[in-house]
């Protein structure tokens, strides 16, 4: 499968009276690299953060800011801790006893305790929460980036595939025109020689194994052979449903290294030529590949 490293996701959950909105966004990388912007509160969870985009996403340098914001309203942003009032007042009754004042507790007495007040803010509870809403839109805002990289994706395919198509069709070109130019050249090389050289002071034996070994070196029949199996394997690679970033890199180095030993080893204007127009292809085809995951 063909998926784009580059794309933009963003997802947004509300849940009593919280907001989080979270926008990611994806860049060509070598490996994955995820960096957060996390609200104060939550910067503990930016190793979840980046836990949960690994089990998704292998490629890629992603930027991911997440923001989080709590519906106005008209009351106060604190609350009272039960427990402490409890206690304070427990206290202030011995107090009172102990010293014999006759006058009641009030709350005047009790809100001298500052920490019998909680910020909101500092809640537990409410930090969970917030984070709880976060993660939601964190899970929406990834399905909707690999929606699109999945159909960048999809465009890169097709155009991988059609110029995959292309190198193939000239190389069938290169393989006709190379067919028989063994024997060809070979036949020439030893009437040459034979033209120079008087035949009774050479060995017939040693000339054909030297026109052999030059012969040989002409030979591109390997080269098409494997070029033609790496080009077949490209196509399985874009095909199969695994990442084929780092396979498709590979195969396109492969594939550059056999149409440069065909092109030197030819030794053909004709045929230099259809290399030069497969390299061409080639140069596009890695250019794409390294926006490939």
């Amino acid at each position: 499968m063909i998926i784009s490293m580059t794309g933009f996701g963003r997802g947004e959950a509300t849940e009593n009276g919280i907001t989080a909105t979270v926008e990611i966004k994806s860049l060509n990388s070598r490996y994955l690299d995820v960096s957060t912007r996390l609200p104060q509160r939550l910067q503990d969870k930016e190793l979840e953060v980046k836990e949960l985009v690994q089990k998704t996403v292998n490629r890629g340098k992603l930027n991911i800011t997440v923001y989080v914001s709590e519906v106005d309203s008209a009351g106060p942003s604190i609350s009272v801790d039960k427990a402490k009032v409890k206690g304070y007042t427990r206290i202030l009754e011995e107090l009172r006893t102990t010293a014999g004042i006759k006058d009641p507790i009030s709350i005047r007495d009790l809100t001298q305790f500052n920490d019998v007040f909680i910020n909101k803010e500092e809640d537990e509870e409410i930090i969970e929460q917030k984070w709880e809403v976060a993660l939601k839109a964190l899970e929406d805002a990834i399905s909707s980036l690999l929606k699109m990289r999945t159909q960048e994706g999809n465009q890169l395919k097709n155009d991988l595939v059609d110029r995959i198509r292309f190198i193939e069709s000239n190389l069938e070109i290169i393989t006709e025109q190379t067919n028989g130019r063994a024997e060809e050249a070979r036949d020439k090389l030893l009437e040459r020689i034979q033209n120079l050289i008087d035949e009774d002071k050479i060995d017939p034996e040693r000339l054909e194994m030297e026109v052999a070994v030059l012969v040989d070196k002409m030979d591109v029949t390997e080269e098409i052979v494997r070029l033609k199996s790496h080009l077949k394997f490209f196509i399985e690679a874009v095909e199969q449903p695994e990442p084929a970033g780092r396979r498709l890199n590979f195969l396109t180095q492969e594939i550059n290294r056999e149409l440069n030993t065909i092109g030197s080893k030819a030794n053909n204007s004709e045929i230099a030529q259809y290399v030069v127009k497969c390299k061409e292809a080639l140069e596009q085809i890695r250019e794409q590949v390294q926006n490939v995951e």
